[in-house]
Formats: structure tokens, C-alpha cells, sequence
């Protein structure tokens, strides 16, 4: 049978507090974000994997304290005015650009303007400051200084909510025969449950059905 068009479509993802599936490897984050209006210095760093929910948690703390949104890599000089006004800031992927002089000033103005007016900043990364390798001395001390919040290594029933999540997110059912058998053979990392995720979901699409246990063996290379 002929594989059927796909439309690689994008999807929103849930972002909002009760969206976040609270577990042991995420607790003490979550109530950290929380408090936010009791961090030390009004910034906090916030670190973990990739897929571990950062992205999640800073819309979490956006939503709460109205903070503007905005990602490291894509700092311009034109986006300044505008996020020193914000009554709060978050900035993603703060250690993407390492090395790079000229976003690592802005990141520096950005965080020098949000503690002169008290405004709370938080920053996303996947490992603490000092493995960053930013260049700028003035900027690295600053984050240094920073306390920390960390999502852990996934747990099982994190892995299972993450991945339940991600489908529903994308729009699409997983029968539990699904998660039942992927799991278990799955990396334990997130970023392991997100490639799985996008790919079940390419391959039902290309041929226009829903994810099934087949889809799953071929994935993970085994005879469906």
C-alpha cells in the first residue's frame, strides 16, 4: 500500500501549572519556581537535561510573575529595550551562547538592568554556570552567584508522564500496549521518550493510521 502524504503539522504544547506532572526528580524545582517571589537576589538558574521540562516550568513562571520569554540564541540588539522593561524575565538556553561576545554582553546589560530594578530572571540552562564556559569575566561571576534549581534524572513515572504528555500534546492516543512495551527498552532520558514520540508519531502519520505496537517494534528495531 502507498504511504499517504504527511503533514508534519505543529502542534502547542500544554504549558500551564496543572499540565506539569509532579514526581520525585522534579519537586524541589517546582517549588522553586513557586517561591519565586522569595529568590535570593530575585534570580534563580534553573538546569536539567534536555526535554526534562525547563521550557515548561519557565511558562509556569512567566504565567505567575509576567515575565517575558525570550531565548539566548536569539538575542538581538533590537529585543533590549523591550525585555529591560519587563516587570520579569526569563531567558532560555543561557549556555548556548558561550563564546559568543556579543549576545554574553547583551545576556550581562539584561541581567545588570533586572537586579538594579529587582525585576525577578530567571535563566534556563543544562548544567550549572561553571561549566558554561563563558567568556565575559563580569558575566560568569554574576551567574556564579546564582542559586540553582534542578530537574533530576527522570524517574519511571516521570518517563511515563512526559511521554503520555508529549503524545497529547501532539494530538495522538497511545494504547497502553504502547507504553507497556516501549518503556522498558527506551534510553532513560527524556530526549530518548521525545525522539520516540516524534517518531511514532512521523510513522502513523506516513501511513495514515494511529500508533500502534507495530510502530513501537520498528522503531526500537524489533520484528513487529
Amino acid at each position: 500500500m502507498a504511504k499517504q502524504m504527511q503533514f508534519d503539522l505543529p502542534y502547542r504544547a500544554a504549558m500551564g501549572r496543572q499540565d506539569f506532572f509532579l514526581s520525585p526528580c522534579n519537586a524541589v524545582a517546582v517549588a522553586g519556581i513557586d517561591a519565586w517571589h522569595h529568590w535570593p537576589l530575585s534570580k534563580m538558574i534553573l538546569i536539567g537535561p534536555e526535554g526534562a521540562g525547563k521550557t515548561h516550568l519557565a511558562h509556569v513562571f512567566a504565567a505567575q510573575s509576567g515575565a517575558l520569554i525570550h531565548n539566548a540564541k536569539r538575542l538581538q540588539e533590537a529585543d533590549i529595550p523591550k525585555l529591560m522593561q519587563a516587570c520579569a524575565l526569563v531567558i532560555e538556553d543561557c549556555d548556548q551562547i558561550a563564546g559568543d561576545t556579543s549576545r554574553e554582553e547583551m545576556l550581562f546589560h539584561l541581567h545588570n538592568d533586572a537586579a538594579t530594578r529587582q525585576a525577578p530572571l530567571l535563566l534556563t540552562a543544562r548544567d550549572k554556570p561553571e561549566a558554561w564556559g563563558i567568556a565575559l569575566p563580569d558575566l560568569d561571576s554574576r551567574l556564579r552567584q546564582a542559586d540553582l534549581l534542578r530537574l533530576e534524572a527522570p524517574d519511571d513515572a516521570a518517563l511515563m508522564a512526559v511521554t503520555m504528555k508529549l503524545a497529547h500534546d501532539r494530538g495522538i492516543s497511545l494504547p497502553a500496549s504502547v507504553l507497556h512495551y516501549a518503556l522498558p527498552r527506551i534510553e532513560r532520558s527524556f530526549k530518548a521518550v521525545i525522539d520516540f514520540v516524534i517518531e511514532l508519531d512521523q510513522q502513523a502519520l506516513s501511513e495514515g493510521k494511529s500508533p500502534s505496537l507495530s510502530h513501537a517494534r520498528a522503531i526500537l528495531g524489533m520484528e513487529g
